[in-house]
């Protein structure tokens, strides 16, 4: 077999493959001086390999793609391997997967918490950094699976207990060739016995509506009708899952599932303020995890004590610190405009200035220019793809000051930070929401992240 890509979990794929007794090549545009013990590394498409297993960032028109193909070898990616090898365990597990444009992760760690708070030997797995062919490998029993549009087209064979596709905005247009494309990639996760959507969201809800599943489930931040998980009065209300009385294995459930409070029916999952993050778009994720949980059986004492349990990772609109009174926030995770839509309603009319760009990867600003240049006291643009940026500012923001960070500045960030400070009055926040990819000038958007919060301590 061949392994194409020597990533984290290209490089899990392996150890799992050669821990099983095939016989393991690696390629990759660089020399990998750590590769598992009996792994090769190869080049090209070597003689007799029968199955390659692709680092999701390989697109289909990769020549190496174009070759197997023409070779009649199967490509597929690591989610798929560990959905194979789990299936042919005598234990399968249990597989919950989450996707969408933007929050999947914290949605993904939300679930985990929850499924942990009732007693479940469960893990977050997936795009959240931990690969799912080692989650199946240790014999976990419940899998929160994140998966992006990348994994899902590698995909073909899952079928999980229960999908998510949260929402779906422009991303990854350049990989794809479109929306339609990205958005049909999203649509493999709603292909189970439940299928859960943000119906919110106009094109996952269509998603849904043209699912399959036997089980189709909306969340909606509005009161929810049946077969539905919403908002009503402060509390997150489940009108999908019939109520549940506590079982003895739940650690946490000791009591049946509350009523809803009006004659709707339904059961009280929790109240808005347990939700961390809270705004619009945690709620959202909150709903989400809350119905794939109770699509495998959770309680509302358990879906409750998770939400509160459960604290956001770093680079999701995170303080970083306070100088001069202005606060600077982190939110690096906004690597598209939706994230960064979502990361600018969250703070202060007028007083937000905002590092912004990077690669937007055939995504459009100008509509989230338009949107939120009230709530700008200024703007500093760095990346690649600054013109957009700078152009959308000018139609839609002309009276707001703006200034570039050239890519031929040294220590990019260190300079962003600077001159977001300049521009920013007690009282403003400096928000890092880039709306953008970071790969033109960081190694991932942690490192963007880290690099900001950096900036800001030597600010202090």
């Amino acid at each position: 077999m061949l392994v194409a890509g020597a990533g984290i979990s290209g490089l899990a794929a392996a150890e799992v493959l050669l821990a099983r007794g095939a016989r393991v090549l690696v390629s990759d545009d660089r020399a990998v001086p750590d590769l598992p013990a009996g792994a090769s590394q190869a080049e090209g498409l070597p003689d007799g390999v029968e199955l390659i297993v692709t680092g999701p960032g390989r697109r289909p028109d990769h020549p190496l793609v174009a070759e197997a193909a023409a070779r009649g070898v199967e490509v597929v990616g690591e989610p798929e391997l560990a959905w194979r090898l789990g299936a042919a365990s005598e234990t399968p597990p249990a597989w919950l997967v989450v996707t969408g444009t933007n929050g999947k992760t914290t949605t993904t760690g939300m679930l985990a918490t929850i499924l942990r708070a009732a007693g479940l030997d469960a893990v977050a797995c997936g795009n959240i950094g931990y690969p799912v062919v080692s989650a199946v490998a240790a014999g976990h029993a419940v899998l929160a699976v994140e998966l992006s549009s990348f994994q899902l087209h590698w995909s073909p064979s899952i079928v999980p207990a229960a999908g998510l596709v949260l929402n779906v905005a422009e991303d990854h247009l350049d990989w794809h060739g479109g929306l339609e494309p990205y958005a049909q990639a999203k649509a493999r996760a709603l292909v189970g016995a439940v299928a859960v959507a943000g119906i919110d969201d106009e094109i996952a809800s269509r998603l849904l509506a043209e699912s399959t599943s036997p089980h189709k489930v909306g969340v909606t931040l509005h009161a929810p009708g049946p077969h539905q998980l919403g908002v009503e009065d402060g509390l997150l209300v489940d009108r999908a899952f019939p109520p549940r009385p506590a079982h003895e294995s739940d650690t946490t459930a000791r009591e049946s599932d509350a009523p809803a409070p009006e004659s709707g029916g339904g059961v009280v999952l929790a109240a808005v303020g347990d939700v961390t993050p809270g705004g619009p778009p945690g709620v959202t994720d909150a709903l989400a995890a809350a119905a794939l949980a109770r699509a495998y059986g959770v309680s509302a004492d358990a879906v409750r004590e998770g939400l509160r349990a459960y604290r956001p990772g770093p680079h999701r609109s995170a303080p970083v610190g306070t100088v001069d009174g202005v606060r600077y926030v982190d939110d690096s995770k906004a690597t598209n405009p939706h994230a960064a839509d979502a990361a600018l309603a969250a703070q202060p009319a007028g007083h937000v200035v905002w590092i912004v760009g990077g690669l937007f990867k055939g995504a459009r600003v100008e509509e989230l220019v338009a949107t939120h240049a009230g709530r700008l006291a200024g703007v500093v643009v760095i990346g690649t793809d600054r013109a957009e940026i700078v152009e959308a500012l000018a139609r839609h923001a002309p009276e707001i000051p703006a200034v570039e960070v050239t890519e031929g500045d040294d220590e990019v960030m260190r300079s962003a930070v600077r001159r977001a400070a300049a521009l920013a009055r007690p009282g403003d926040v400096v928000l890092l929401a880039p709306a953008a990819a970071s790969m033109d000038q960081f190694r991932d958007y942690a490192a963007r992240g880290s690099a900001f919060a950096a900036a800001v301590a030597e600010l202090g």
